[in-house]
């Protein structure tokens, strides 16, 4: 697992939902639905006029933490980068729907605000694979030098001996 990965994943997931966000007003026409994703975040927190606020930066800071999950694992996952995006966001949607009714019961049963969900996290997650994968492209990060290490993981006393008498 690359930790130099996390900066870049955690922008592009930072990214992504603000195109989400972005677009909300569009697919909100399209799917014949008012569910808003902001809104509902931002109402969780704020009753003032402050909630949009609230609701866009609770938002980002999700994606953020979604991507910085996806570029750690995205190596480990074959196929092009948008398909994993998208497929990743999915998958987040997927397991994470049926939580809508702790929040809002009508939206648990509305098929369009499912359908605009899915869209949504499809949306996001092919922004978010594209953005990692321009980000963290194969072979930005040399591999880092192995350490060698006995079996029980404390380090191989050969090795640290050797560089004390190179050091001399």
């Amino acid at each position: 697992m690359e930790l130099r990965r996390i900066p870049s994943g955690a922008l592009a997931g930072a990214a992504a939902a603000a195109v989400w966000a972005a677009q909300q007003p569009l697919d909100k026409k399209a799917f014949g639905s008012d569910y808003d994703d902001v809104e509902l975040l931002g109402k969780l927190v704020a009753r003032d006029s402050g909630w949009q606020a609230a609701g866009l930066a609770i938002h980002m800071a999700n994606g953020a933490a979604f991507g910085t999950v996806y570029a750690l694992v995205r190596p480990l996952i074959p196929g092009p980068a948008q398909t994993a995006g998208v497929a990743a966001g999915l998958a987040e949607h997927l397991a994470t729907w049926p939580l809508i009714g702790l929040i809002d019961r009508s939206l648990a049963s509305d098929r369009r605000a499912f359908a605009q969900s899915a869209w949504r996290h499809a949306l996001f997650g092919f922004v978010l694979g594209e953005l990692e994968r321009r980000m963290n492209p194969p072979g930005r990060f040399e591999p880092l030098e192995q350490v060698p290490a006995s079996s029980n993981g404390h380090g191989n006393i050969e090795h640290a001996a050797a560089g004390a008498t190179e050091a001399s």
